[in-house]
């Protein structure tokens, strides 16, 4: 499909506008000799994709740039503070390193600004797009937009159900939930327990799989029994604290008790926590190893959290993105099925590592928060007693 001039014109002045509200982050370099080498060999196999697209603004820019050009799409700010904090700067320093072009944008949670974003992207010369997306049908719209003018789609954490992307990068995220299942279970010590699931997103995929993680470990448990299961729409922990405040009031009528919660993450378990002064402590997991959820740890006020090392993430989906702007076929390490698309999609799957108080200093190892940022105040003494200095 060949954009038109004014249409271009137009996609770009509605872009300006989103950039000062999404966050964009761009770098433009020039390819090198030996860069323009290396893809030379793979102008035969680019020829045909070439041809399909020609006229499309990501087509012309692969072909004359010799180099593509990489676009991310970032969720939100408010979902998980990695997205910023640790997604953005790993990925941004693989691809200054690697030497190729790319822009780095997030959509601040708003679905049409995700849309008009990509499509400013492929405007300007995208050939590669990785997103994360806010639910499966706008991702899978803007994927199969990206795909009709010879532009190639990863989906980044987040399977998109239906979509069309070339690849996938993420974690186990089943082998997530499970974490935190055997992680809540260790944290109760034993004996008949009443436990609440305060869930993900409902139109998160990988909402679905760490809450079938969690409950593939517990539900066997026949000393655990579910006084309360809610989903918590676009992750949001002021809804979290809502829904569990009322299923632990629906939980304790009568005398009954609320012993521990799976939280699936570390937002939600600070909305959970939130409610301890009227309430009691009581075991609580997470997820992502945030600043806040690493130290409710230390303070004894989280049982655990989840680390899905942006690192590794990062430099997974980097390495992916890179191969294919570059023109080369990336390295997978299996599929994972697309149960909506009913396809198997080529996939890079890293590992979750469970943090309790006993090995917080791994996730500061990994990056996840640096030790001048966790041990500030009240904390410093706990983070010496924790080995992190």
């Amino acid at each position: 499909m060949r954009l038109k001039t004014s249409a271009v014109l137009g996609l770009v002045a509605a872009g300006s506008l989103l950039l000062a509200a999404c966050g964009s982050s761009s770098n433009s370099t020039t390819s090198s000799t030996s860069a323009a080498a290396s893809v030379a060999g793979s102008a035969a196999s680019g020829a045909s994709s070439a041809a399909s697209s020609a006229g499309s603004a990501a087509g012309s820019s692969a072909a004359a740039g010799g180099k593509g050009k990489i676009g991310v799409i970032l969720p939100d700010t408010t979902t998980s503070v990695r997205w910023e904090t640790q997604d953005r700067p790993a990925l941004e320093a693989a691809f200054k390193k690697a030497g190729v072009d790319y822009d780095i944008q997030n959509a601040n949670g708003d679905k049409a600004a995700m849309a008009t974003i990509a499509d400013q992207m492929v405007a300007n010369g995208v050939t590669v797009l990785a997103i994360v997306n806010l639910d499966p049908d706008s991702g899978a719209a803007i994927q199969q937009k990206a795909k009709t003018q010879g532009v190639q789609t990863i989906d980044y954490d987040r399977l998109t159900l239906g979509g069309s992307a070339d690849y996938y990068v993420s974690f186990d995220n089943t082998e997530v939930g499970k974490l935190q299942g055997q992680g809540l279970d260790k944290c109760l010590g034993g004996g008949n327990k009443n436990i609440i699931y305060l869930n993900g997103d409902p139109g998160d995929s990988n909402a679905a799989l760490f809450k079938a993680g969690a409950h593939s470990v517990l539900d066997p448990m026949t000393n655990y029994k579910k006084v309360g299961e809610a989903d918590t729409p676009k992750w949001d922990a002021v809804q979290g604290k809502t829904l569990y405040e009322g299923m632990y009031t629906a939980a304790t009528q009568g005398g009954g008790t609320v012993d521990g919660v799976v939280a699936a993450n570390d937002g939600l378990a600070g909305a959970v926590i939130s409610t301890f002064a009227a309430n009691g402590v009581i075991p609580v997991t997470g997820q992502d190893a945030t600043k806040a959820g690493l130290q409710a740890i230390l303070k004894g006020d989280q049982c655990m959290t989840v680390l899905k090392a942006t690192s590794k993430e990062a430099g997974a989906l980097s390495d992916v993105a890179i191969a294919l702007a570059n023109g080369e076929t990336p390295k997978t390490t299996g599929t994972v099925k697309d149960t909506v698309g009913n396809r198997d999609v080529a996939s890079i799957l890293e590992t979750p590592e469970a943090i309790t108080k006993a090995n917080v200093k791994d996730a500061v190892d990994a990056g996840a928060v640096s030790a001048a940022d966790l041990c500030t105040g009240e904390y410093a003494a706990l983070c010496t007693t924790a080995g992190i200095s």
